[in-house]
Protein backbone atom coordinates (compact mmCIF):
# COMPACT_ATOMS: atom_id res chain seq x y z
CA UNK A 1 0.00 0.00 0.00
CA UNK A 2 2.83 2.25 0.82
CA UNK A 3 4.36 1.29 -2.77
CA UNK A 4 1.29 2.35 -4.07
CA UNK A 5 0.58 5.50 -2.64
CA UNK A 6 4.50 6.50 -3.35
CA UNK A 7 4.60 6.35 -7.13
CA UNK A 8 0.82 7.80 -6.78
CA UNK A 9 2.40 10.63 -5.43
CA UNK A 10 5.42 10.80 -7.67
CA UNK A 11 3.18 10.70 -10.87
CA UNK A 12 1.16 13.79 -9.30
CA UNK A 13 4.02 16.01 -8.54
CA UNK A 14 5.29 14.94 -12.10
CA UNK A 15 1.38 16.26 -13.86
CA UNK A 16 1.55 19.18 -11.41
CA UNK A 17 5.23 20.09 -13.04
CA UNK A 18 4.69 19.64 -16.56
CA UNK A 19 1.44 22.12 -16.40
CA UNK A 20 3.33 24.44 -14.54
CA UNK A 21 6.29 24.06 -17.55
CA UNK A 22 2.93 24.59 -19.96
CA UNK A 23 2.36 27.65 -18.46
CA UNK A 24 6.05 28.85 -19.98
CA UNK A 25 6.86 26.58 -22.78
CA UNK A 26 4.56 26.57 -25.35
CA UNK A 27 3.91 22.93 -26.62
CA UNK A 28 0.91 22.89 -28.11
CA UNK A 29 -0.80 21.10 -25.48
CA UNK A 30 1.77 17.93 -25.40
CA UNK A 31 3.02 19.15 -22.02
CA UNK A 32 -1.05 18.89 -20.82
CA UNK A 33 -1.60 15.99 -22.57
CA UNK A 34 1.41 14.19 -20.71
CA UNK A 35 0.18 15.82 -17.49
CA UNK A 36 -3.16 14.18 -18.12
CA UNK A 37 -1.68 10.57 -18.51
CA UNK A 38 0.13 11.05 -15.39
CA UNK A 39 -2.78 11.51 -13.88
CA UNK A 40 -4.06 8.66 -15.23
CA UNK A 41 -0.36 7.03 -14.18
CA UNK A 42 -0.89 7.90 -10.62
CA UNK A 43 -4.84 6.70 -10.20
CA UNK A 44 -3.87 3.11 -11.45
CA UNK A 45 -0.69 3.19 -9.55
CA UNK A 46 -3.07 3.41 -6.35
CA UNK A 47 -5.43 1.32 -7.51
CA UNK A 48 -3.39 -1.46 -7.41
CA UNK A 49 -2.82 -0.62 -3.84
CA UNK A 50 -6.37 -1.29 -3.22
CA UNK A 51 -10.12 0.29 -3.51
CA UNK A 52 -9.27 2.51 -0.70
CA UNK A 53 -5.92 3.63 -1.66
CA UNK A 54 -7.44 3.84 -5.37
CA UNK A 55 -10.32 6.41 -4.03
CA UNK A 56 -8.46 8.60 -2.05
CA UNK A 57 -5.81 9.64 -4.80
CA UNK A 58 -8.90 9.94 -7.60
CA UNK A 59 -10.55 12.89 -5.27
CA UNK A 60 -7.33 14.49 -4.96
CA UNK A 61 -6.72 14.27 -8.32
CA UNK A 62 -10.41 15.32 -8.99
CA UNK A 63 -10.41 18.33 -6.32
CA UNK A 64 -7.48 18.66 -5.00
CA UNK A 65 -5.18 19.20 -8.15
CA UNK A 66 -7.55 21.56 -9.76
CA UNK A 67 -7.72 23.79 -6.61
CA UNK A 68 -3.96 23.92 -6.78
CA UNK A 69 -3.38 24.87 -10.49
CA UNK A 70 -5.99 27.40 -10.14
CA UNK A 71 -4.24 28.96 -6.80
CA UNK A 72 -0.67 28.66 -8.80
CA UNK A 73 -2.29 30.25 -12.23
CA UNK A 74 -3.41 33.15 -9.41
CA UNK A 75 -0.39 33.79 -7.68
CA UNK A 76 1.77 33.26 -10.66
CA UNK A 77 1.80 37.25 -11.49
CA UNK A 78 2.82 38.27 -7.68
CA UNK A 79 6.16 35.46 -7.78
CA UNK A 80 9.38 37.29 -8.72
CA UNK A 81 9.67 35.08 -11.89
CA UNK A 82 5.67 35.82 -13.17
CA UNK A 83 6.48 39.48 -12.88
CA UNK A 84 9.38 38.94 -14.99
CA UNK A 85 7.19 36.53 -17.50
CA UNK A 86 3.45 38.15 -17.43
CA UNK A 87 2.85 41.63 -18.92
CA UNK A 88 2.21 44.69 -16.58
CA UNK A 89 -0.93 46.46 -17.72
CA UNK A 90 -0.90 50.32 -17.45
CA UNK A 91 -2.39 51.96 -14.43
CA UNK A 92 -3.63 54.43 -16.69
CA UNK A 93 -3.69 55.26 -20.21
CA UNK A 94 -1.24 58.23 -19.65
CA UNK A 95 1.60 55.93 -18.58
CA UNK A 96 1.93 54.55 -22.13
CA UNK A 97 1.66 58.08 -23.84
CA UNK A 98 4.74 59.76 -25.37
CA UNK A 99 5.98 62.72 -23.06
CA UNK A 100 6.78 64.93 -26.05
CA UNK A 101 6.43 68.71 -27.20
CA UNK A 102 3.71 68.00 -29.28
CA UNK A 103 2.20 66.04 -26.96
CA UNK A 104 2.62 68.51 -23.78
CA UNK A 105 1.13 71.36 -25.90
CA UNK A 106 -2.43 69.24 -27.08
CA UNK A 107 -2.37 68.78 -22.99
CA UNK A 108 -2.34 72.16 -22.70
CA UNK A 109 -5.35 72.80 -25.12
CA UNK A 110 -7.99 71.39 -22.11
CA UNK A 111 -10.35 74.24 -21.26
CA UNK A 112 -9.34 76.66 -24.58
CA UNK A 113 -12.13 77.92 -26.76
CA UNK A 114 -11.91 78.10 -30.50
CA UNK A 115 -14.05 77.66 -33.09
CA UNK A 116 -15.53 74.80 -35.32
CA UNK A 117 -13.45 75.57 -39.30
CA UNK A 118 -15.85 72.79 -40.40
CA UNK A 119 -18.65 71.12 -39.66
CA UNK A 120 -18.11 68.44 -37.25
CA UNK A 121 -19.55 65.04 -37.57
CA UNK A 122 -18.16 63.91 -35.67
CA UNK A 123 -14.53 64.42 -36.86
CA UNK A 124 -13.16 68.25 -38.04
CA UNK A 125 -11.06 70.94 -37.95
CA UNK A 126 -11.11 73.27 -35.14
CA UNK A 127 -9.35 76.66 -34.93
CA UNK A 128 -7.56 77.19 -31.16
CA UNK A 129 -5.54 80.30 -30.55
CA UNK A 130 -4.96 80.86 -34.42
CA UNK A 131 -3.73 77.24 -35.00
CA UNK A 132 -5.49 74.78 -36.73
CA UNK A 133 -6.38 71.24 -35.20
CA UNK A 134 -8.50 68.14 -36.28
CA UNK A 135 -10.74 67.34 -33.49
CA UNK A 136 -13.63 65.55 -32.79
CA UNK A 137 -17.24 66.74 -30.93
CA UNK A 138 -18.03 64.91 -27.97
CA UNK A 139 -20.92 63.03 -29.57
CA UNK A 140 -23.12 66.10 -31.57
CA UNK A 141 -22.60 68.12 -34.48
CA UNK A 142 -21.08 71.11 -34.58
CA UNK A 143 -21.67 73.76 -37.21
CA UNK A 144 -19.20 76.04 -39.04
CA UNK A 145 -18.11 78.71 -37.24
CA UNK A 146 -19.58 77.75 -34.07
CA UNK A 147 -18.04 78.29 -30.74
CA UNK A 148 -16.27 74.87 -29.19
CA UNK A 149 -14.39 74.56 -26.02
CA UNK A 150 -11.75 71.82 -26.01
CA UNK A 151 -13.15 68.99 -23.23
CA UNK A 152 -10.02 66.16 -23.34
CA UNK A 153 -7.33 64.82 -24.93
CA UNK A 154 -7.28 60.82 -25.51
CA UNK A 155 -4.38 59.96 -26.94
CA UNK A 156 -3.91 62.01 -29.71
CA UNK A 157 -7.22 63.41 -30.35
CA UNK A 158 -8.70 66.42 -29.15
CA UNK A 159 -12.28 66.04 -28.07
CA UNK A 160 -14.34 69.32 -28.23
CA UNK A 161 -17.70 70.25 -27.35
CA UNK A 162 -19.60 73.32 -28.32
CA UNK A 163 -20.59 76.16 -26.51
CA UNK A 164 -22.95 78.92 -26.50
CA UNK A 165 -22.35 82.11 -28.42
CA UNK A 166 -22.52 84.59 -25.51
CA UNK A 167 -21.19 81.98 -22.92
CA UNK A 168 -18.77 83.74 -20.89
CA UNK A 169 -15.41 83.21 -20.77
CA UNK A 170 -13.57 81.88 -17.54
CA UNK A 171 -9.39 81.99 -16.73
CA UNK A 172 -8.17 78.54 -16.54
CA UNK A 173 -8.65 76.77 -13.29
CA UNK A 174 -11.91 78.65 -12.48
CA UNK A 175 -14.21 76.82 -10.87
CA UNK A 176 -17.98 76.80 -12.26
CA UNK A 177 -19.60 76.55 -8.79
CA UNK A 178 -17.72 79.70 -7.37
CA UNK A 179 -19.65 81.43 -9.24
CA UNK A 180 -23.37 82.73 -8.81
CA UNK A 181 -26.32 81.21 -10.23
CA UNK A 182 -27.52 84.39 -11.45
CA UNK A 183 -24.53 84.79 -14.04
CA UNK A 184 -25.52 81.40 -15.63
CA UNK A 185 -29.39 83.28 -16.78
CA UNK A 186 -31.35 80.64 -15.28
CA UNK A 187 -34.70 81.85 -14.10
CA UNK A 188 -35.76 81.68 -10.74
CA UNK A 189 -35.45 78.73 -8.85
CA UNK A 190 -38.63 79.23 -6.31
CA UNK A 191 -41.43 76.63 -6.64
CA UNK A 192 -42.88 77.43 -10.23
CA UNK A 193 -46.34 78.90 -10.43
CA UNK A 194 -49.36 76.37 -9.74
Amino acid sequence: MIDAFFWAGILIIVAIGLLALELVIPSGGVLSALAFLALVGSVVAAFTGGVVPGMIVLVANVVLVPMLILAAVKWWPYTPIGRMVVLHVPDSEDDVLPDTPAFRELRELVGRRGVAKTKMLPSGAVVIDGRTYDAVSDGVAIDHGQPIRVKAIRTNRIIVTPVAANAPVLPAGTDMLDRPAEEFGLGSLEDPPV
